[in-house]
């Protein structure tokens, strides 16, 4: 089961596609927006979820005062679920105060190509098995997006080597949990 875990939606239950995507634990979620609560990131942040699959750590950010979230996944089954949680946590918001979420049916890649925005704060949570390579040029194309001192956190397999960052992006930590690596990096 995934779910919301605080702000207005919290306890909300998100669906999940039955394959294709492999969401962040509660446990992982739950240290994740805890550091994030304690550096004041999320209130007011324009957020961006890459490899968005059911949207569960970009709608925790809607829920927690984000003042707007993208979701992107090229995947068309993540998508379809993404829009339908999307939905669930609009209607579980306090009238009037509905948080603008877009889902977005993308390659990464050809999203951020594109993009035209700056965010505060993007969450990348790629297939496991996604290249090093493939995810270099997802970082260098993100660069130009971020706003000044964004915070990025990047999910990866704890076995896989540190990810090679280009200019413009610095790791600041790492933490395990289990399987799961999470690297925190900033931007300039």
């Amino acid at each position: 089961m995934t779910r919301i875990i605080s702000g207005f939606a919290g306890s909300l239950r998100l669906k999940v596609p039955p394959t294709g995507t492999r969401p962040t634990t509660d446990r992982v979620r739950e240290a994740i927006f805890s550091a994030l609560d304690a550096q004041d990131a999320i209130r007011g942040a324009r957020v961006l979820d890459l490899y968005a699959g059911t949207g569960s750590l970009g709608l925790e950010a809607a829920s927690r005062g984000a003042a707007s979230v993208t979701l992107v996944d090229k995947v068309n089954a993540a998508t379809r679920i993404g829009r339908e949680n999307a939905a669930l946590v609009r209607r579980a918001a306090p009238r009037g105060a509905e948080p603008e979420i877009t889902v977005t049916s993308s390659p990464v890649q050809a999203f951020l190509g594109g993009a035209g925005r700056r965010w505060d704060l993007v969450f990348i949570d790629p297939p496991y098995e996604l290249g090093g390579a493939e995810l270099r040029h997802n970082l260098d194309a993100l660069v130009p997006c971020l706003a000044e001192g964004a915070v990025i956190v990047l999910e990866r397999a704890a076995r896989d080597a540190l990810p090679e960052l280009p200019d413009g992006l610095e790791i600041e930590r790492r933490r395990d949990y289990g399987e799961t690596a999470i690297f925190w990096l900033r931007g300039d």
